[in-house]
């Protein structure tokens, strides 16, 4: 028999892991009723961004399962990528329970109304500052051995093709899960099937992986996380 602090542990870890769907459900209801955020998006598509609002419109809000990390900057990001992150979600291919949860609902034209919507979110709005340096040498062999430069661009900001994501600036904790999730394709309730990534990935170990993730998220970048706490 469990004690009751063993319990209350258990109802607390449950809550955790339901924020970010409960956040959802509270925005698609706030929506569905009339209520919208404040900003010029027309109604059809701040119902489809309902569900994103939740987690990421919230300056560090953190993901509590199955790894706890802030989720990722999006506002800013490549539509085209967004898309094929959805889509992979959706599928399969890139394994979260919750993000799985939300892209089964999406329908293509779901999918690429809230990409489209996520590339041009907040560029009315200044970059995040960087706040790291130049790459050290360890870090700049790091770089050169996983050609990261020939897909993601110069400064990790400017991809060879908006399908490959923007990645100066993001949170370091996220990259860290996000880069050891191409290490674990097919295996439990994480993981991402990339043949290009999961070749370049497995390269590395978790601590240089940890290198890399710290290094860009101090990069100049676009991304940004756009409050959206006012409604109208």
């Amino acid at each position: 028999m469990k004690t009751p602090s063993e319990l209350s542990q258990g109802l607390r870890g449950r809550l955790l892991f339901n924020l970010p769907a409960l956040g959802a459900i509270l925005l698609a209801s706030l929506t569905a009723t009339g209520v919208r955020a404040a900003d010029d998006t027309p109604p059809g598509v701040t119902a489809k961004v309902a569900m994103c609002i939740g987690c990421h419109s919230i300056p560090g809000y953190q993901a509590s399962f199955p790894e706890v990390h802030k989720v990722p900057m999006i506002s800013g990001q490549n539509a085209k990528y967004i898309a094929a992150a959805l889509t992979a979600y959706r599928q399969g291919d890139r394994k979260h329970p919750t993000m799985k949860s939300v892209a089964a609902s999406l329908t293509d034209k779901d999918i690429q109304d809230i990409a489209a919507y996520y590339e041009s979110h907040g560029k009315d709005r200044p970059a995040p500052v960087a706040k790291g340096g130049a790459a050290s040498p360890e870090v700049q062999a790091l770089l050169t051995r996983g050609n990261c430069i020939a897909c993601h661009g110069e400064g990790l900001n400017k991809p060879i093709d908006a399908g490959y994501p923007k990645l100066a600036g993001q949170h370091a904790d996220y990259l860290y899960v996000a880069l050891k999730s191409y290490q674990t394709a097919g295996k439990g309730p994480i993981g991402r099937n990339n043949a290009i990534m999961s070749s370049q990935v497995k390269a590395f170990t978790q601590a240089e992986l940890k290198l890399l993730a710290a290094y860009t998220a101090g990069l100049q970048g676009d991304l940004k996380t756009v409050p959206q706490s006012r409604f109208r």
